[in-house]
């Protein structure tokens, strides 16, 4: 895979596909920009070298239909501001009047493209609009992360057609933070595992086992595998189908000298609400009926101390209901934990990153992934196509 800096860019037209995926509120204002100035360093780059600037992205999920809420326009205004300089919108990412544009572009300029997913054939990785979009450039460059798992038009399609190509500053840094905790970890290596459902991270789970040196379980999800131990969890969240999955995990991590760490209290409530009646009790006694929201102050001890000599930590997933501040202090004592680690710590997922965020941690983290499915299909070991579209 060709480095970035190891191409000359000046008087290129360079096509960066980017993640501009951003929230935005009613009124249209972007509430969370971490995904844009996550790309600048690549975008002012190319800038620097005397490129030409093209810039792609998804929006939402309009399925192939232009939805005006879901247009890029204001992300183009929002990017000037931060770059200081003009960033120019085109209404369309494909066709004449885009190639007239494009050809017109002067060595620093920048322009944003409208939505791709407003084409169907975006999503299709339909060859025809792959070809639309390569005859746009020069150089492909892919800093979506994000969307590296996708095998989508702008990810797969025109890189194929594209001689010169590399990841962009971005891409890069996730990739040599990956291999970092991943493929040539500094040990001991723990891996730090919540959210809701076993089901939605078992891949993840089993490639980890052949990797990791401990690995703490918590969130929603450590309910299956308290269940499969035989302690009755009362109404919490349990995914019934996988508790011989998780008790054969259980198995084979006791097999391979990897230490699993479950919560042994926790914060139970009558009702899934951020008013609900709760108390703390062991994991063996929820009442009846009520179910667990929160790891318990003992599990906060128990994973502290797990944490403790840890020198490389990778975290996926909450350790309970953190949005509601009732069911947060479990997720937040091990933000503060993981923060205050010497260890390189990598957090993935948008809930994780949330709870740093919340916790107010996100300065004292090594990296915090900017991909949710494509940090989660990376940790089960798979390929990406985005990646393996840039070899």
């Amino acid at each position: 895979m060709k480095n970035l800096r190891d191409i000359s860019l000046t008087g290129k037209r360079v096509l960066v596909r980017v993640d501009f995926n951003v929230p935005m509120d009613d009124a249209g204002a972007i509430t969370d920009d971490s995904r844009i100035t996550g790309a600048v360093p690549t975008i002012e780059y190319i800038v620097g070298q005397g490129g030409r600037v093209i810039l792609c992205s998804h929006m939402g999920k309009p399925k192939g239909q232009r939805v005006e809420k879901l247009s890029l326009k204001p992300v183009a205004a929002y990017l000037a501001g931060l770059l200081g300089k003009p960033v120019a919108f085109l209404d369309d990412c494909v066709g004449a009047a885009v190639e007239a544009k494009v050809g017109a572009l002067k060595n620093g300029d920048i322009l944003l493209l409208e939505n791709l997913r407003f084409h169907k054939a975006e999503t299709d990785n339909d060859p025809a609009f792959s070809a639309q979009l390569a005859k746009l450039c020069d150089v492909y460059v892919d800093d979506a992360f994000a969307a590296a798992h996708r095998a989508h038009a702008s990810v797969v399609g025109v890189a194929g057609l594209v001689a010169e190509k590399a990841p962009g500053l971005l891409m890069q840094k996730e990739i040599d933070y990956f291999n970092q905790s991943m493929t040539s970890p500094v040990r001991p290596l723990v891996a730090l595992v919540g959210g809701a459902k076993v089901s939605s991270k078992l891949g993840a789970l089993r490639n980890m086992l052949e990797k990791v040196d401990r690995m703490i379980i918590g969130g929603a999800m450590a309910n299956t595998f308290l269940k499969s131990t035989g302690i009755d969890v009362g109404a919490s969240l349990v995914e019934d189908d996988l508790l011989d999955t998780a008790r054969d995990l259980l198995a084979q991590a006791a097999a391979k000298g990897v230490a699993v760490f479950l919560p042994v209290d926790c914060v139970a409530a009558s009702a899934f609400a951020a008013d609900a009646v709760h108390k703390i009790v062991t994991v063996q006694d929820i009442p009846q009926g009520w179910l667990a929201l929160d790891i318990g102050p003992a599990s906060v001890l128990l994973f502290k101390e797990a944490l403790q000599d840890a020198k490389t930590i990778v975290w996926n997933g909450p350790m309970g209901a953190f949005e509601m501040d009732a069911f947060a202090r479990g997720t937040m004592a091990l933000c503060q934990a993981v923060a205050a680690s010497h260890a390189l710590s990598i957090t993935g997922g948008g809930d994780s990153n949330a709870a740093v965020k919340k916790a107010g941690e996100e300065k004292n983290i090594s990296y915090m992934s900017t991909g949710g499915g494509a940090f989660l299909e990376l940790m089960e070991g798979k390929i990406l196509p985005g990646l393996a579209a840039l070899a």
